[in-house]
């Protein structure tokens, strides 16, 4: 009998997989359990519509991420810091600080996805990477000036 999994299955497969198992296996634990659904054609159907529609927002979810890192890329912003003689920095900054930095200037970044090695700790410009979707990677300008 051919099913259509619903849920990741260990040995088995994954979701949206059509796989071939026993009669048995499927009537009475598979599908039972919310686990497959049996691959007819109405169940096949609604599978391919599945798949488009998650297609197209994924689609439309990558489009939005490279016309933000587009704008970001534009945008670069100023961070003050408490600094010595020598440029070198009371504290750091933080993916936090530049986070809250772009938040006030209009853009909403998980500071998650900002990706700093370490924190910065010296007067200067930096680029900073900041992942806006798995495929999409966009460099922010950051400038740390003294107070």
């Amino acid at each position: 009998m051919n099913v259509i999994l619903q849920q990741d299955v260990a040995g088995l497969g994954r979701v949206g997989d059509i796989v071939r198992v026993r009669d048995g296996y499927a009537r009475n634990f598979l599908v039972p359990r919310g686990l497959a659904v049996i691959a007819d054609e109405r169940n096949k159907n609604r599978l391919a519509h599945q798949k488009a529609m998650a297609e197209a927002k994924a689609h439309r979810e990558m489009a939005k991420a490279k016309e933000l890192a587009d704008k970001l890329a534009e945008v670069p912003v100023t961070v003050k810091r408490e600094a010595g003689e020598d440029g070198k920095l009371f504290g750091s900054v933080t993916n936090r600080d530049i986070a809250e930095a772009y938040a006030a200037e209009g853009f909403e970044l998980d500071r998650r996805s900002i990706i700093l090695e370490e924190p910065i700790h010296h007067i200067g410009v930096f680029q900073v990477p900041v992942r806006l979707h798995r495929e999409v990677e966009a460099r922010l300008k950051v400038y740390v000036i003294q107070k």
